[in-house]
């Protein structure tokens, strides 16, 4: 007998209490290990419409629903008594007439008999406005996986009832009728025969999955959240295991699972070739860890895959391989390359340049090109920094940049980029490579001597190089070219648009701070257009206040009423854009009592504890309820920031940061969103305040 595990039940036992948890995994683990025995108090559902629910007693009043036939046992859904019973009761288990694919129909003639869904068929039957769906046939609605009994209320749908409708069927339905809403085209889903199992269609693979032992089964009830370690949407298995003749790129916006592309990719890699060693890495040690965590889950009962796929942060991984191939590294402190820029330019003839504009200069052009001679810097492409230097002025400035190379050099020591330049001619000339793939997450970020190496490291290769990132997220770094450092991604470019993590509303809301596309300096463009919600949820609340107490107060009830509904310390956020900031937001979760932590580099986010941080270091964070505080004017975009342009047209640059840097902090929010500030606002909350209501 077979025995499957769906999403809806993954998602179900997330929102138990973990006693109830426990008591749920321990009957599951009963249950697949002997599903007759006697202790299984199996209670037929004769209401139910589809005769092989069954429920299963847990406790006193939790129900566990499967679906039970002579060949296999599902895990469908669970509850408290009465909610599990009525779930069963307004759904069937069937194949799609037209695809073949396996999935749950809520029975439509039952919606109006549950209370919560009666205002659906209200607004359905009373709709004013012309039907979104009119000029769709049947034929193609059930190409996209609409259930037959379903076509007519899609039929009918308007602007204003497709969300609330779309809420009631199959995911790949869904997912297609809000692609046609903005505008787009959706894939038709494939047909299989009848002959073919239909839990093996492809969008059935997204919400079943066979479960072969209870390892398995204990991994995927562990980390129930964590549903991309068991479903993986048809459009993220494309992407996974296709193979590609060069450098690749996923792309998508916040929320729509590159980093589960990047981990099923480095696992798939590994599978498929036995012998290879696999690398997975992104920009910082802290996000390096998770990746580590979440691919133990993903490999857990595959040690021998897990052997050869390794996972570092890249500064970490290039400090190793230095030491391991040439010598131990001595990397300059920031604070003492900025000491050798003040005193190299104190006695600067001409124009004074500000400390932070010589810094970056440093930085972004003279050290990451790693330009040694007059000659080189006087014709570099300036990239990303659109002040306009005349000769003269590139002469006085290279005066005091060829001093800081030799003091540099006095001293014994070297930049990052010294270090990848060097590994990136070291790794060249290797009779084997250090790794055969390498998979890079959160790729907007990384830098030019990075890329470089990695080049150098795997981008001659089949499959080599795969890149996972959004260019609306990049806040570390400035743009450049990919192609002028050997990694050509034009023609192998692919991009995300289904969301997982944040609602409709918050999507559709933040989406604003960005335009409808964003492109590379190699003119690659990421098109957000078409991008769709699996879910739906409450409108953001924007809000202003004449004065910090009145924003504190009002952050203060809102969180509690948050933490009133059910909301857990852990599924709470609060983001400042710096730590100057920060007694705001400890100022307003302190009034409610709630546990809070104060999230430094290490991010050591709390299981008990709701977290406080600035918004760089919520990069790679996810919680049901966001607040993100003190958005006042100057303070995002950064005044010190902008004061130290010394050319207009680099304001483009700092303003484009800055709009990512709330975009990411907005977009950490799934269910919940509160944006707050003290008049005068930042410029960008107009924005975000021009965007209509969804309802």
């Amino acid at each position: 007998m077979e025995f499957r595990i769906s999403d809806t039940f993954t998602d179900s036992l997330s929102r138990l209490t973990g006693d109830e948890q426990k008591a749920v995994k321990t009957t599951a683990f009963d249950l697949q290990l002997d599903p007759a025995s006697p202790g299984m108090s199996f209670h037929k559902l004769t209401r139910a419409k589809d005769k092989n629910f069954w429920s299963i007693r847990v406790s006193s009043d939790i129900r566990l629903i499967v679906h039970k036939t002579k060949s296999s046992l599902l895990l469908c859904y669970v509850d408290h008594h009465d909610a599990a019973y009525r779930w069963a009761e307004t759904r069937k288990l069937e194949r799609h007439p037209k695809t073949g694919a396996a999935q749950f129909v809520e029975i439509r003639e039952t919606v109006v008999e549950v209370p919560t869904m009666v205002h659906v068929v209200e607004e359905i039957s009373l709709a004013e406005k012309p039907p979104f769906f009119a000029s769709i046939s049947e034929e193609d609605l059930l190409g996209y996986g609409v259930p037959e009994e379903w076509l007519e209320d899609v039929l009918k749908a308007t602007e204003d009832t497709i969300l609330d409708l779309a809420e009631h069927l199959p995911g790949e339905a869904a997912e297609a009728l809000l692609v046609l809403a903005t505008g787009g085209t959706p894939k038709v889903a494939p047909v299989i025969t009848e002959d073919e199992d239909p839990f093996e269609h492809p969008d059935a693979l997204r919400r079943f999955r066979v479960m072969s032992n209870v390892e398995e089964l204990k991994r995927a009830l562990d980390y129930p959240w964590e549903k991309w370690t068991v479903f993986l949407h048809p459009s993220q298995r494309e992407v996974v295991e296709r193979d590609y003749n060069g450098p690749a790129r996923v792309s998508g916006s916040a929320g729509t699972g590159k980093t589960i592309v990047a981990l099923h990719r480095a696992v798939h890699l590994a599978r498929k070739d036995p012998d290879s060693r696999v690398l997975l890495t992104t920009f910082s040690d802290v996000l390096a860890k998770a990746l580590q965590i979440k691919l133990k889950r993903l490999v857990s009962n595959e040690p021998k895959i897990g052997e050869r796929l390794e996972v570092h942060s890249i500064n970490t991984l290039g400090l190793r391989l230095h030491e391991r191939l040439l010598s131990p590294p001595k990397i300059a402190p920031d604070e003492i390359i900025s000491q050798f820029i003040r005193e190299a330019s104190a006695d600067l003839d001409g124009p004074r340049f500000h400390q932070r504009f010589l810094m970056s200069e440093w930085t972004d052009v003279v050290d990451a090109w790693q330009l040694r001679t007059w000659e080189d810097y006087r014709d570099v492409l300036r990239l990303g920094r659109k002040t306009r230097l005349p000769e003269k002025q590139r002469s006085q400035l290279w005066e005091v940049f060829s001093q800081v190379r030799e003091r540099l050099s006095q001293e014994g020591l070297m930049t990052l980029a010294d270090l990848f330049s060097a590994l990136a001619e070291k790794v060249s000339t290797l009779a084997h490579p250090i790794y055969d793939y390498a998979i890079v997450d959160e790729a907007q970020d990384v830098s030019i001597p990075q890329l470089r190496f990695l080049a150098a490291l795997a981008a001659n290769r089949q499959n080599g190089l795969f890149f996972a990132g959004d260019l609306g997220q990049r806040i570390f770094q400035t743009p450049f070219s990919w192609t002028s450092l050997g990694v050509e991604i034009r023609g192998r470019c692919q991009t995300l648009r289904v969301n997982y993590r944040t609602s409709h509303q918050i999507r559709t809301q933040a989406d604003r701070l960005l335009g409808p596309t964003v492109a590379d300096v190699d003119g690659n463009v990421d098109d957000r257009r078409g991008t769709t919600s699996v879910f739906n949820g409450p409108a953001p609340v924007i809000k202003s206040f004449d004065s910090e107490a009145d924003e504190v107060e009002a952050v203060s009830a809102w969180l509690q009423e948050r933490y009133d509904e059910g909301i857990v310390p852990n599924e709470i956020g609060v983001f400042v854009r710096s730590d100057e900031q920060l007694s705001r937001a400890e100022a307003a979760i302190s009034q409610t009592g709630i546990p809070y932590r104060v999230l430094d580099e290490r991010l050591d986010v709390s299981p008990e504890h709701a977290s406080l941080c600035t918004m760089h270091l919520a990069k790679g964070l996810e919680f049901r309820v966001v607040v993100v505080m003190a958005c006042d004017d100057e303070v995002i975009p950064l005044q010190e920031r902008i004061e130290s342009i010394s050319d207009n047209a680099d304001l483009e640059e700092v303003y484009n940061t800055e709009r990512h840097l709330l975009y990411v902090a907005c977009t950490r929010a799934r269910d919940h969103l509160l944006v707050t500030s003290t008049d005068p606002c930042s410029e960008f909350l107009d924005d975000l305040l021009d965007a209509l209501p969804v309802r």
